[in-house]
């Protein structure tokens, strides 16, 4: 059976920017967002790629044309032989009726209740319904398709058989929680035999979203919401922990069944001004790092104490020892450690695809049968593209008045070299193989360099990345050396990214660039079957250097998606102050002037 699963609607900008203002700062507020294609072929994953990586649009939200070509290009596979088409939304007339309900009995003037049914009847009937769906994927394919070959998914069972897929498939508990889906915004439950029971008391309501409401204190702080919320849980490290917090006190409410209320007023201008009131704020002050920071802490508090709550509702309602935590909210990676470790489960998987770009992942393996999922099938984020040495060679003549390359001799040689120039405080921009799906860089598609300099940081955000100094990079580690310089808790990998641990003592001051104020560092642990050339040049580094890790950044500059081809690489290479790029087996450097 071949399935392929994909995300991204045609009109969702145009839409959302004509009907509720999501342009400029708000371009990313709106359904669809990190379009992606995948393709599950007789229970296997063989391909998964974001739109964004292919079209050069950042978190681009357009009918992912380009992925699905890619996808079914890379398996030799035609639309007519895929069986069928998921589709990670299920807006059904019933999902409407509820719409039309909420808007009915929301506290809103006639006239403005109006308002809101034309501009949500628009959004449905041009963009959301089942028909709008097929309608989009046969003007843009060309595909006459059968409409019984179109499923529909839920997005939170999306998201939710994404995270049991990669993680194996077996039992678990599980949380969900992300912006929004069609009209909640978080949901638990348990996964036992590959059936799915919900908690339906559990369940909370779109309308308290946590992360909308994080992603309102993202704009509040002057950053662009669903997109820098990452950038709000860096600076919360920058202050103590809140003594008290006034989002808790006049903004949450946590009810005994696990479920929660959030008053955060829609209106950007209501909110500002709330939020002016709780923290002492003011247009001027909001500008200020010392305010800033002390925002972000209340913001990340704010997470941690709802998640929290809701994981002891969880622990009661499950016998289950491992927990799958899925959507948005599972890349804020320091709640993630707070989270197990706070709670009685023995283990908690968060996955490469945990926030929208995976629902494209997770609708293929749903409709494709969790149980059907190979014993033997291998959980790797190298699924995107992958280039020969002719396509390395074509794109490297393409700059020739700008780069000189030098072709080592074989994988060993590549490995020798690049650990020498990492031994220095030399920036290097590491391609090789497969492109990582998801939104971190994870060993192929990176910028690497050695975290024992103490400016290292200081170096690639501003002169590399071009991005704000407070920001902190993640260190790459052996997994079987991980435990020796991290403080690992009941974790034994961090394959993703996806948890943050303290820096053991000794090894502060060995590792600064890999360490975040607060002494924590974002972990990428790598074995030998995960990404052999990764895991060799790690210990060709550490025995030339006795330096036990390196630090990962995505290979992209602020704002651009992470490159996918040589071509942009070398673009990326050209444009900033990187020191040496590293494709394949040519080391490549910049001509003088």
């Amino acid at each position: 059976m071949i399935v392929l699963g994909y995300n991204g609607f045609t009109r969702g900008a145009e839409l959302f920017g004509r009907l509720y203002g999501a342009t400029g700062v708000d371009r990313n507020l709106l359904v669809g967002h990190d379009a992606a294609a995948a393709l599950v072929i007789d229970g296997e994953l063989v391909a998964a790629v974001e739109e964004e990586r292919l079209s050069r649009v950042k978190k681009t939200s357009d009918f992912p044309a380009n992925a699905i070509q890619w996808c079914l290009g890379s398996a030799g596979v035609e639309l007519d032989q895929v069986d069928v088409f998921a589709f990670p939304w299920r807006f059904s007339s019933t999902v409407g009726e509820r719409m039309i309900s909420q808007i009915s009995d929301a506290d809103l003037s006639v006239p403005a209740k109006f308002d809101a049914l034309r501009r949500t009847g628009e959004l449905y009937t041009g963009m959301l319904s089942p028909e709008a769906v097929y309608d989009d994927f046969v003007r843009r394919t060309g595909y006459e398709l059968d409409p019984n070959r179109l499923a529909l998914v839920p997005h939170h069972l999306a998201h939710l058989m994404c995270g049991a897929y990669l993680a194996g498939g077996g039992d678990a508990a599980f949380l969900v929680s992300d912006g929004r889906a069609e009209t909640l915004s978080a949901v638990m439950g348990e996964l036992r035999d590959g059936v799915v029971r919900l908690f339906d008391d559990s369940a909370v309501d779109m309308t308290s979203s946590l992360g909308v409401a994080y992603g309102r204190i993202t704009r509040y702080l002057g950053f662009v919401p669903n997109n820098d919320e990452y950038k709000v849980m860096g600076l919360a490290a920058y202050g103590p922990p809140p003594g008290h917090n006034p989002l808790l006190e006049h903004v949450v409410r946590l009810h005994e069944n696990g479920s929660y209320t959030l008053s955060v007023p829609r209106d950007r201008e209501a909110y500002y001004a709330l939020f002016d009131t709780l923290f002492g704020g003011d247009s001027k002050k909001r500008e200020e790092f010392d305010f800033r920071v002390k925002v972000a802490g209340f913001a990340q508090h704010m997470v941690e104490a709802v998640t929290g709550h809701q994981m002891r509702a969880l622990t009661a309602a499950s016998g289950l020892d491992n927990l799958l935590f899925e959507g948005g909210l599972a890349l804020n990676c320091v709640a993630n450690t707070k989270m197990l470790e706070r709670s009685p489960f023995t283990g908690m998987d968060v996955s490469f695809g945990a926030s929208d770009p995976g629902v494209a992942i997770g609708a293929a393996v749903y409709t494709a049968g969790l149980r059907n999922r190979p014993a033997d099938a291998v959980t790797t984020p190298y699924l995107g593209p992958s280039y020969d040495e002719r396509h390395t060679l074509d794109a490297l003549a393409e700059y020739a008045d700008r780069v000189e390359w030098r072709e080592e001799s074989d994988a060993a040689s590549v490995t020798e070299r690049t650990a020498e120039l990492l031994a220095g405080k030399n920036v290097v921009g590491w391609f090789q193989g497969r492109a990582e799906f998801g939104p971190r860089a994870l060993g192929n598609r990176s910028i690497l360099a050695n975290p024992a300099f103490p400016d290292i940081k200081d170096i690639i955000n501003v002169r590399v990345k071009h991005r704000e100094p407070f920001r902190p990079f993640a260190p790459v580690v052996l997994e079987a050396e991980a435990p020796r310089v991290f403080e690992m808790g009941k974790k034994t990998s961090s394959p993703y990214m996806t948890f943050v641990f303290p820096v053991r003592e000794e090894y502060r001051e060995r590792i600064p660039g890999a360490c975040h104020v607060d002494g924590t560092a974002r972990v990428q642990t790598v074995d030998e079957r995960q990404n052999p050339a990764l895991a060799e040049l790690l210990r060709a580094f550490t025995a030339l250097t006795d330096v036990p890790c390196l630090l990962n950044t995505s290979f992209n500059v602020a704002g651009e998606p992470i490159v996918c081809s040589p071509r942009d690489a070398l673009e990326c290479f050209l444009a900033t102050e990187i020191d040496y790029l590293v494709i394949d087996r040519f080391v490549v450097t910049k001509k003088d002037g």
